[in-house]
């Protein structure tokens, strides 16, 4: 799968956090799978692509420019969930949509202290992103819209790190490192 490609600064390392579930989340085009990725490596945690769960039905329609519904999503947040309790207790990072406030209730169902790291992006910058992985990715870039309709922002919740997924890599990494260090269980 091709992944995003985001803009890179100068890195400041800093020590790795306690080990915890994580799900980075957003919109398609967000750079959820890159960064979530790129964090869990550089902890030496288990990622999860939250993508290679989706049953083939899923992956059609998607792929036919059909949006999931509610329904569609139920038995993949349910895999999802599952694996993040199995793996929680030795550090993982999912990458996962979770528009929804329920799909998000979902996870936490499996992990309760599940940590989330919303990278919000701009409508443009995501349709960019999405039409820049080629054809041969199954989310077609006709299906942004249906994602922004979907997303309940998590304003409100605890256990959430809000960021743009427009700043650049080394400074979204960083700075949810720090936060992961700290270990927030309430509104930053």
């Amino acid at each position: 799968m091709k992944k995003i490609a985001l803009s890179q600064s100068s890195p400041r390392p800093l020590p790795p956090p306690p080990k915890q579930a994580v799900v980075v989340m957003g919109v398609s085009g967000s750079g959820k799978s890159t960064v979530g990725e790129i964090l869990a490596r550089r902890h030496g945690w288990m990622f999860i692509e939250g993508d290679t769960f989706h049953s083939a039905q899923n992956h059609a329609k998607m792929r036919s420019g059909i949006p999931l519904t509610d329904e569609d999503r139920l038995s993949w947040l349910e895999a999802l969930g599952r694996e993040l309790a199995r793996h929680a207790t030795h550090g993982v990072v999912l990458s996962c949509s979770a528009l929804k406030r329920a799909y998000r209730q979902s996870l936490r169902a499996h992990v309760p202290d599940l940590m989330f790291i919303w990278l919000e992006v701009g409508r443009e910058a995501a349709a960019q992103r999405v039409a820049g992985r080629g054809a041969s990715h199954f989310f077609p870039a006709s299906l942004i819209d249906s994602q922004f309709a979907a997303l309940e922002p998590p304003h409100d919740e605890a256990g959430l790190l809000h960021l743009d997924s427009e700043r650049p890599l080394d400074d979204i990494l960083h700075i949810a490192t720090d936060w992961l260090q700290r270990k927030p269980h309430a509104l930053p």
